[in-house]
């Protein structure tokens, strides 16, 4: 058994006949450990290249593992050493390039590494009875990639720039590499031409374009249709029509079905989708044209930044900001921060897109640690939508809106325009209240209320899942008299249609989009015009391109203001700009109504008279004072146990031993507490937040802080896990 740190190196050592050749093997168990054994006694003299499978005993069970490399001697006794049973793959199912990014992903997170080489495997492949694919590449042409020891995204002593020196060489051979002409329309098969290109834009494009075939961070930093779609088109067809492969990811499966329509009718060659809701055949097919190069754009969620790609040239990550990007359980990654290292890897330039950037990737920018573009008009004639706070404290409200808001939705509705109502809370009513004896409906995992949904009739726990019928009668005092507080999205819908009978009314939200294509359809209709009114939930918040909406109203906004972490008001204004930037993105006029009981808040009028920039200024100056991201970094050691003592008891211990290890007074301990929601799904969670200023140090302490970790006598029922750049704090 040999140990697996940020040393990791996926280097393939060949077989030979003089010494004995043992496999190191990765297992999807949670241990931040290699297997060694030996090859099975039936073994053909083969060459043992890492990232082909094999199928090992592993205790009392026969598992699935992944090749990492061969050694000549182990730690353990030779007589000790179990046979592989059998090799599953004829050839690689990962090349060097992925399994180095695994093995990086892994030490960075603090995650056993052989659960984070199957999680990133489609599950047609972690099974023992498929075989794998062709290889992406025939031997002999694999990519040349960095094969130097995995690092944090900015190495020791890079604190101002990138680590541009320390990327792999450009993918060409010595002395074939030339400069590249300046961007021109046209030229490109197969290709279609789009809108009319801005200067802007083309200077973006021309930049990217110069990076290619070099690591190069790029920040698109655009208003909210300005054309970074547009932007990604032109590139993505210029790395097509050199042969190479493009991939782009989202933060969410509700944006593929646009972006996809867009980038098929656009552009030549295969585009495979991949993300969670597809079927297991056709997520298993996408993947395999990936990783045999068959596919020359990949666009997907989260997971889709591990898939395999030979040819890669070029990465997107579009709504950079999004929490989204960041796993929040298992193996907790971030998908924008890992593909900034995959294309460290692969010398390629990565394109970060937003109209309102996370701060730390705003900082980058500032630092000169990316490049930072920036697009700020609209494509086109389309204007900025116009914002305006509306104090609705002591006006009358029907279905929620206020007299001004309904008069504008019925002016903008006689002018044959839409009308998007943005509610970020789903079902009917979040609380059921007893008008008798003040009971409400409470979930027994610990969530403070549960949601009523009418469609079918049930009490849902959104945070848990479990669900629960309506009772008829106060299950405390017995009295019928059950009364619903608050309103969500299926209730404003059922209250919008007597208000406005003639229109015809869409809402979109994970409940009325569980149905398989579903979404597409409801997207669809609003495009056609078909819908009059689109109500929903911050699934239309971000990358919808609805070109007869001029309206947009945002309820319910003060609530926003009060969560319990330090990006509240980061995230809050994130999308209030990015749901008033779906208003007036055509020709029409669009203006933006955010109905409010608190229009004096700061954060209101830093949007409204400085817009995003000046918020995002504001901000960052107070976390630097606070001594928050993006000026320190962050750690979560999370605990849950069926006993709350158990998981607060397992901490305490952990922040003894972090005081006795650590030899800096650069790394600070907060707590243990109670997490914000203590109780879930019948177990206590606790947690301890780790801060320290420098990432290198912070990693060198966790890996060691681990290793103790791991030592500590637990019961069973004790389970803990680290979160790394933890998003939220829940």
């Amino acid at each position: 058994m040999s140990e697996i740190s940020s040393e990791y190196n996926a280097n393939s050592v060949g077989d030979s006949a003089a010494m004995t050749v043992i496999l190191q093997v990765a297992v999807p168990v949670p241990l931040t450990t290699l297997f060694d054994y030996l090859p099975p006694l039936d073994a053909a003299p083969v060459e043992w290249t890492p990232g082909i499978r094999l199928l090992v005993p592993f205790g009392r069970r026969q598992l699935v593992g992944m090749l990492m490399g061969v050694i000549a001697h182990s730690e353990q006794a030779l007589a000790r050493l179990k046979r592989v049973d059998a090799v599953l793959d004829e050839q690689p199912l990962l090349a060097a390039v992925d399994l180095t990014l695994l093995g990086w992903a892994a030490a960075y997170y603090q995650h056993p590494i052989g659960e984070a080489i199957f999680t990133a495997l489609p599950p047609h492949l972690r099974k023992k009875s498929l075989k794998s694919p062709q290889p992406p590449f025939s031997k002999g042409e694999e990519k040349p990639v960095d094969q130097s020891p995995p690092a944090p995204l900015f190495q020791r002593g890079e604190k101002e720039k990138p680590p541009v020196d320390k990327s792999p060489q450009p993918p060409f051979p010595k002395g074939e590499e030339e400069e590249k002409p300046p961007f021109e329309k046209g030229g490109l098969g197969g290709f279609k031409a789009g809108f009319e290109l801005n200067p802007e834009q083309i200077t973006a494009i021309n930049a990217i374009q110069a990076a290619f075939g070099r690591f190069q961070p790029f920040l698109l930093d655009g208003v909210t249709g300005s054309g970074k779609t547009e932007v990604y088109i032109q590139l993505i067809a210029q790395v097509i029509a050199s042969g190479q492969q493009a991939l782009v990811i989202v933060p969410e499966i509700g944006l593929t079905p646009q972006l996809q329509t867009r980038f098929t009718s656009r552009l030549p060659g295969v585009t495979v989708v991949l993300h969670s809701a597809l079927k297991a055949s056709d997520r298993a097919r996408n993947w395999e044209q990936a990783a045999l190069g068959t596919a020359t754009l990949v666009l997907g969620t989260r997971s889709a930044i591990f898939v395999p790609l030979p040819r890669l040239a070029l990465i997107v990550v579009d709504e950079e900001h999004d929490a989204a990007l960041k796993q929040q359980d298992g193996f907790r990654y971030s998908a924008r921060d890992v593909a900034v290292r995959r294309a460290q890897l692969v010398a390629c330039p990565i394109i970060l897109g937003s109209a309102t950037p996370a701060l730390e990737t705003l900082h980058n920018a500032q630092r000169e640690r990316y490049h930072w573009l920036q697009l700020p008009r609209r494509a086109g004639a389309a204007q900025p939508p116009k914002f305006s706070l509306l104090d609705i404290r002591r006006q009358p409200l029907r279905a929620g809106l206020s007299t001004v808001l309904r008069e504008r939705m019925q002016q903008e509705l006689s002018a044959g325009n839409q009308i998007m109502l943005f509610l970020n809370r789903r079902g009917y009513a979040p609380v059921l209240i007893c008008h008798s004896c003040g009971w409400t409906g409470k979930c027994s995992c610990g969530d403070p209320r549960l949601t009523l949904h009418l469609t079918p009739p049930r009490l849902w726990c959104h945070h848990c899942g479990r669900a629960m019928p309506v009772p008829r009668h106060c299950p405390s005092c017995k009295s019928a008299d059950l009364r619903m507080l608050g309103r969500g999205t299926e209730r404003l819908e059922e209250e919008l249609q007597p208000l406005f009978p003639e229109a015809t009314i869409a809402r979109i939200d994970s409940d009325s989009t569980q149905r398989r294509g579903e979404l597409k359809r409801l997207l669809n209709a609003v495009r056609r015009g078909e819908v009059q009114i689109v109500l929903g939930t911050q699934m239309l918040a971000k990358g919808h391109d609805f070109p007869g909406i001029t309206l947009v109203g945002i309820l319910d906004l003060d609530r926003m203001f009060y969560a319990n972490d330090f990006r509240a008001p980061e995230r809050t204004a994130q999308l209030i700009v990015q749901v008033g930037g779906r208003a007036g993105r055509a020709e029409r006029a669009g203006q933006v109504i955010l109905q409010t009981r608190q229009p004096e808040h700061p954060l209101l009028q830093a949007l409204l008279h400085d817009g995003y920039r000046g918020f995002a200024a504001a901000e960052l100056r107070e976390r630097h004072e606070a001594e928050l991201p993006p000026f320190a970094h962050l750690a979560l050691l999370r605990a849950d146990a069926t006993e709350e003592l158990a998981a607060l008891e397992f901490l305490r211990e952990a922040k003894r031993l972090a005081a006795e290890t650590v030899e800096s007074d650069q790394i600070f301990a907060l707590g243990p507490a109670p997490s914000p929601l203590a109780r879930r799904v019948g177990r206590h969670h606790a947690q301890l937040l780790v801060q320290c200023g420098e990432r290198p140090q912070l990693q060198r302490f966790l890996q060691h802080w681990r290793s103790l970790l791991e030592k500590l006598k637990r019961t069973k029922e004790l389970h803990w896990s680290m979160d790394i750049d933890p998003q939220d704090m829940f």
